[in-house]
């Protein structure tokens, strides 16, 4: 029996600039279930960003719908969207989005006080995370003093704290060189087996994306398997 974290059903997405309409997603069907790994690839400009986008409910579609194990995300308020993504979906991205003025072990433990953990808990939690990412010793290191490969890991401490369902990353590795990045891929998929969190990773690399459960291959706003 399939348990869907995330579905979306005829998700399309255009834009208008000047009176010209720009159609970037059409007719996009997908299930991402508890567990699962899945890699979708297509070339720049062929919508991936927007479709992780939509998923994660930072964008809204033109038509269609997202549903986070089961809600519909478009008929939620602003307050019970941000709950529901704050404690179901983590978010890495290319660039880490850290907290400049904010340590290492501040910026993951910042998910965990918005969601009403007490601040000397969620702290504690943060360490043992940035201890399994190898961080431990970088813990009052601000993101200016940690190298380009630490900070991706501490962003990926940040997006799984609070063991979300589903992982929604947009081309984690791609500011790093290749080992970096597969250092950085191999704790991704060692996070999703012990925490079973699904995985949606857009990416350009092909390598990376052949050791995930399936492919699809975002053309023209098409997404095919």
């Amino acid at each position: 029996m399939t348990n869907p974290v995330v579905q979306c059903r005829h998700l399309a997405k255009q834009f208008t600039d000047g009176g010209l309409d720009t159609h970037v997603l059409s007719d996009v069907n997908l299930t991402v279930n508890k567990g699962e790994r899945l890699a979708i690839v297509g070339s720049s400009g062929s919508g991936k960003s927007t479709l992780l986008h939509l998923l994660g409910g930072l964008d809204e579609p033109s038509s269609g719908g997202v549903e986070i194990h089961g809600q519909d995300i478009n008929n939620l308020s602003v307050n019970a969207l941000s709950k529901l993504r704050n404690q179901s979906l983590g978010f890495v991205y290319q660039f880490h989005h850290l907290l400049p003025e904010f340590t290492a072990l501040e910026n993951v433990a910042i998910p965990l006080i918005i969601g009403g953990i007490d601040p000397k808990m969620a702290q504690q939690q943060a360490e043992d995370l940035l201890s399994k990412v190898g961080l431990s010793h970088r813990l009052i290191h601000k993101p200016s003093e940690l190298s380009g490969g630490e900070r991706q890991r501490a962003a990926l401490a940040r997006a799984l704290i609070n063991k979300p369902d589903c992982l929604l990353a947009d081309e984690p590795t791609g500011n790093l060189d290749h080992r970096t990045a597969q250092a950085i891929f191999d704790l991704i998929l060692e996070l999703n087996q012990s925490l079973g969190t699904a995985l949606v990773i857009v990416t350009h690399d092909t390598q990376l994306a052949a050791q995930m459960d399936r492919i699809l291959t975002l053309k023209d706003g098409i997404l095919d398997d």
